[in-house]
């Protein structure tokens, strides 16, 4: 088979097939592993090996930062008990404008069978994010106020003082400098300060597919089927994509708690789908 050079398009495809698939898989190697960073390494390394045989890609690399960089993409795995994860501290200014590169999002549960030493990797999200939509939520979202209240220097460097950003002097008045020249696009990420940036996902995860830039690439039931009553390892086994319940399942309690909430996350599946060419 001839490979295709890989698009953001081709990964977001991939990644929803990905899931679904790793979702159905047991593995050994993972039983009794608590330790997220060993997870997350194995995931992002089996859905490159998933790839590379389907699409050729820069293989990443240390100065690159980004699991793709061709198509300025990094992958993160995350636990849905804690969704979060840590990335590289280029400059404070990232917490504002954005980590520089779009995100690719991979939620699991992990549920151990002890009697065939197996670990099940369940994935419950992933999502793209665009990279206009990384920077930090709470920050973007008062900067952008004080400017549409006429905010003055002074004020913009009172704001970002208070909020602990680690910032010199210098990069400080550069940052000011382009903040009155154009307002920050509304970040949806929680970055907390520390040796690396700390991102917490549990707001994109909400917003996933009602936010332009925050696509839902994997739809899973699973909330739908802990609420019938299946707990989660039938949710693990008999969750969907909301988009593939037919309308008699819709109109079912059993299934729906909310007629109108999988009404509108069919719609959201079905646009993203369109958007990316899926």
């Amino acid at each position: 088979m001839k490979k295709k050079a890989l698009t953001i398009s081709h990964l977001i495809k991939e990644a929803k097939e990905f899931a679904e698939i790793q979702s159905a898989s047991e593995e050994r190697e993972l039983y009794g592993v608590t330790d997220g960073k060993a997870i997350g390494t194995f995931v992002e390394h089996k859905f490159q090996n998933y790839l590379v045989d389907r699409y050729y890609f820069v293989k990443p690399n240390s100065a690159a930062g980004v699991d793709f960089p061709s198509i300025n993409v990094d992958v993160k795995v995350t636990s849905i008990v804690q969704p979060q994860s840590s990335t590289p501290f280029k400059s404070a200014r990232q917490k504002i404008f954005g980590l520089g590169h779009h995100l690719l999002v991979f939620v699991y549960e992990k549920i151990d069978d002890a009697g065939r030493k197996t670990a099940n990797l369940a994935f419950r999200h992933a999502i793209f994010l665009d990279q206009s939509k990384t920077a930090d939520f709470q920050i973007t979202r008062g900067l952008r106020q004080l400017l549409e209240n006429k905010a003055n220097a002074e004020d913009l460097a009172a704001f970002i003082m208070d909020k602990n950003l680690p910032v010199e002097s210098v990069e400080l008045e550069k940052i000011i400098t382009d903040l009155m020249r154009s307002p920050p696009e509304q970040g949806y990420l929680t970055i907390s300060n520390a040796l690396q940036w700390r991102l917490q996902y549990q707001r994109i995860i909400d917003e996933a597919g009602q936010v332009e830039g925050i696509s839902l690439v994997l739809c899973h039931a699973y909330k739908l089927a802990l609420t019938a009553g299946q707990g989660a390892v039938g949710a693990k086994r008999g969750g969907r994509c909301i988009g593939e319940y037919s309308d008699d399942e819709r109109q079912s309690s059993q299934h729906l708690g909310s007629r109108q909430l999988v009404g509108r996350k069919r719609a959201i599946c079905g646009v993203i789908a369109a958007q990316w060419g899926l």
